[in-house]
């Protein structure tokens, strides 16, 4: 009993120090196990890789630094925490309970069966973390301006893998920090646009009649006005910063979320499971936000993929325009304005943004298409039929 319960103990540690080796040791779950083991594999390399960033970022006072080294050890917890849960469960052999086709999870294995589109959500994802963790796979500063003849267009090479531009900065790590402040307005841009178009369109359509006829002429009147002119106005007005860029954004971008949560409410309200709610006396708010939005949310996490590169592309639109977020704040956009002017004497410039801008909208398109396929009510009525 010694030996056995001794025996637990070392495979226990050895699945919290590295997560995924009990899947592999059980050979249960081990697409689970394969990405933890690899999650760990990156994060223990990186560390080694930066140890002295890492030791260095508890006592700067940079914030960017501080999530960086905060969300790495996060991440290394949480991993460790689903292995070791898992492996307990191995150990201890218990069945797994079979699932219920809810029709989320036959959305989730549906989504699952479009290559591409998983591969393009691997592809956000690792942009995403890049973008974190930028502070720690940089390998220059992204503003920092020295000797400016000597290095300034200089071609991509080992030292500069995307190269230089005029002032001698290095692209690759501009680039990261670009990934940053582009990456985030657009998610944050879209949060906003989602809960207020989701807010607004399901009142509309809860309520309906006269009240429902007020509100979409307003949304229609907001419509009509070109978005891309609305959005140079407002640039115009307020100081292009990063806060008022992703308020600007998402303030202008909500209708099309209203309209589409708006249909789906005006036909939810009328099922057996709304008035159910209605009659046992539920507040109009309880049946909006517990019953009416979580059956209608589909076609609006849709848009919402969609909407996300199409923030990205306004900004970096307006950036590229020199009236959006100025430099030296690298974004992708003001990388290709700077780049647009000696396309012949150094393309790397404009090249390497601009493709890493391409690869993230068609990735995020792709992913749009992939959910939209999967959340097809047609389809899922004949799988769970």
């Amino acid at each position: 009993m010694k030996r056995k319960s001794r025996f637990k103990k070392l495979i226990l540690l050895g699945a919290f120090m590295l997560p995924g080796s009990g899947h592999l040791l059980f050979k249960k779950n081990i697409k689970l196990g394969i990405h933890l083991l690899l999650g760990t594999i990156a994060i223990v390399l990186l560390v080694i890789f930066r140890w002295d960033r890492f030791i260095n970022t508890f006592q700067s006072k940079a914030v960017d630094h501080w999530v960086a080294a905060i969300f790495i050890i996060l991440s290394w917890l949480f991993m460790a925490f689903i292995s070791v849960k898992h492996t307990c469960e191995f150990l201890s052999d218990k069945m797994q309970k079979p699932r219920i086709k809810t029709p989320l999870f036959l959305a989730s294995r549906r989504f699952k069966e479009n290559k591409l589109a998983v591969v393009s959500l691997y592809v956000i994802c690792i942009f995403y973390l890049v973008a974190v963790l930028a502070p720690f796979l940089a390998t220059h500063d992204p503003s920092a301006i020295d000797n400016v003849l000597e290095t300034r267009y200089q071609s991509p090479s080992w030292e500069h893998p995307f190269g230089t531009d005029e002032f001698g900065r290095d692209l690759y790590s501009r680039a990261l920090y670009g990934a940053r402040i582009s990456l985030s307005v657009g998610l944050l841009a879209v949060l906003i646009a989602i809960l207020i178009g989701t807010l607004y369109g399901s009142v509309a359509g809860y309520f309906g009649g006269f009240i429902d006829n007020i509100m979409m002429r307003f949304v229609d009147v907001f419509i009509a006005f070109p978005t891309f002119f609305l959005l140079l106005m407002l640039v115009g007005v307020f100081e292009a910063s990063i806060v008022a860029m992703i308020l600007i954004l998402g303030l202008t971008s909500w209708p099309g979320t209203a309209r589409f949560i708006r249909g789906e409410v005006l036909s939810l309200k009328e099922k057996q499971f709304t008035e159910a709610a209605r009659a046992i006396g539920l507040p109009h708010r309880t049946i909006i936000l517990r019953h009416l939005i979580p059956n209608g949310i589909s076609p609006v996490l849709v848009s919402a993929a969609m909407m996300v590169s199409t923030m990205i592309y306004s900004e970096a639109g307006l950036s590229f325009l020199g009236i959006g977020i100025r430099p030296p704040i690298p974004t992708w956009g003001n990388m290709m304005s700077s780049g647009k002017d000696a396309l012949l004497v150094a393309w790397w410039v404009a090249l390497f943004p601009g493709g890493i801008l391409a690869a993230t909208m068609l990735s995020f398109n792709l992913l749009a298409d992939g959910l939209r396929d999967a959340f097809d009510p047609k389809v899922l009525m004949r799988r769970f039929l």
